[in-house]
């Protein structure tokens, strides 16, 4: 409002035809009224002056007057005629020369070659500025980059020498595409700090700077050592750095930057269990460390035990109590002398000494059972959770954007994954154990059995 009472105001001064020293900015609309009152009153009283001062002239003087006045007017008339003349002869001149122009550049096709020069040019900016070539040149003292910006939003005729560099400037990015080349420039170390080294480019793809992979900031105009090296493909960078000649092995990322990239930011996996749920994803990686663990000692436990059996069935007549067959037969024969007993009593005995070997054989088997099915719910769970947070988020931030809701069930699936991860192993490990301990029972059983039969032929032929 203020501004606008200062603009009518303002509006009031020009207006008013006589010097007003007196008259400032109004604030209010009284303020305004008052001044506008006193303007009118200072014109009647610059009027009724003149009024009295012509009308106290004389006829000869009204009639002088009259004269110069009308000189006056002829005077300006006449130079506003010849200002006239001299426009329009101008104007006529310039769309003259200007259809002479256009008739000569189109018969020499010049309008084409200039305006598919600017096109080209104008086209050719964005991909020269994004390009890891750029790096290269960016030295020169006239920016390429600059220059095609000015060629293509020129309006003027280009000259010879902005055609020929334009085609230069197009040449070298070609040539320069097709080459893998060497030279000492300018890298940004992550903490923002340049330094000068060794750069290897290989075409418009990747770049080496002292045997790590950089990226191009076009912002800059310069390379910057990309803040996570993938320490998988370091060794091809460094190949190709001390290489002095002939083929070499590299990497070479044909996107320009973007797979490498990528590929350097994927989390590794401790980063992707602190990314989810934390405390439901340590509780099924210990619940995993507590399946792994009993597993490996029992699956060397069982494979003792079965190497033990096996040099035990070579020698069934001098059992020994280091393995599960020869206590068994033991149980049968105490101090090398068959037990001369019943049948029954003897079966009886027979069975319970492999009833005593097999809970061993079948040791930390339910453990395994139970973890290969609580593995799964518990990443259930922690997905529930996830799931639960991702949307209590999105109905708090009022956000619809797919990335955020994208983001939390990636990161809620972590914990389905890890259940899933320990799962599946440990059911195969499962498998492994009861192949391993069922193999076992089962040459107990054979040889209980012939041990039987053999004692109850010798009590009918006895």
């Amino acid at each position: 409002m203020k501004m606008n009472i200062r603009k009518f105001c303002g509006g009031i001064a020009l207006l008013a035809s006589v010097s007003l020293s007196t008259l400032t900015c109004a604030q209010t609309l009284t303020d305004i009224l008052a001044e506008a009152r006193a303007t009118r009153e200072a014109e009647n009283a610059l009027y009724q002056q003149r009024s009295g001062e012509y009308n106290a002239m004389s006829a000869a003087d009204k009639q002088a007057a009259m004269q110069r006045i009308n000189q006056q007017r002829s005077a300006v008339q006449t130079q506003v005629d010849a200002k006239t003349r001299t426009y329009s002869d101008n104007d006529l001149e310039i769309n003259q020369l200007n259809t002479q122009l256009r008739e000569k550049a189109s018969q020499l096709g010049v309008s084409e070659v200039f305006g598919l020069a600017r096109q080209v040019a104008g086209d050719s900016v964005t991909p020269m500025e994004q390009s890891i070539i750029n790096a290269q040149y960016a030295s020169d003292t006239d920016s390429r980059i600059a220059f095609l910006e000015a060629v293509a939003t020129s309006e003027r005729v280009l000259t010879t020498a902005q055609l020929e560099r334009l085609w230069m400037e197009i040449a070298r990015e070609m040539t320069a595409t097709g080459e893998v080349a060497k030279y000492s420039g300018t890298v940004v170390e992550p903490n923002g700090t340049p330094r000068t080294a060794t750069v290897i480019r290989i075409g418009p793809f990747s770049a080496i700077a002292d045997g790590q992979f950089v990226s191009y900031l076009p912002e800059l105009a310069r390379l910057n050592v990309m803040p996570r090296q993938p320490t998988e493909l370091l060794p091809a960078a460094a190949d190709l750095a001390d290489a002095t000649g002939g083929y070499v092995n590299t990497v070479v990322d044909s996107t320009r930057g973007v797979l490498l990239n990528m590929y350097v930011e994927r989390p590794t996996f401790v980063e992707r269990i602190t990314s989810g749920e934390v405390e439901i994803n340590y509780t099924i990686l210990a619940v995993g460390a507590a399946g792994t663990l009993p597993f490996f000692f029992q699956l060397i436990y069982l494979i003792f035990a079965r190497l033990g059996v096996s040099s035990q069935l070579r020698d069934l007549s001098n059992p020994k109590k280091n393995n599960a067959l020869g206590r068994v037969l033991l149980a049968f024969k105490g101090d090398g002398k068959t037990i001369d007993e019943a049948p029954e009593i003897a079966e009886l005995r027979i069975s319970e000494a492999v009833m005593r070997e097999v809970p061993k054989l079948e040791r930390f088997q339910p453990l395994l059972r139970l973890v290969v099915a609580a593995g799964p719910l518990l990443g259930l769970v922690g997905t529930v959770i996830g799931m639960i947070l991702t949307f209590q988020s999105i109905t708090e931030t009022g956000s619809s954007d797919p990335k955020l809701m994208a983001n939390g069930i990636g990161t809620a699936m972590i914990a389905t994954l890890l259940g899933l991860g320990i799962a599946v192993p440990m059911l195969f490990a499962n498998a492994l154990l009861n192949s391993l301990s069922r193999s076992i029972v089962q040459i107990l059983d054979e040889q209980s059995a012939g041990i039987l039969a053999e004692n109850l032929e010798k009590r009918k032929h006895g």
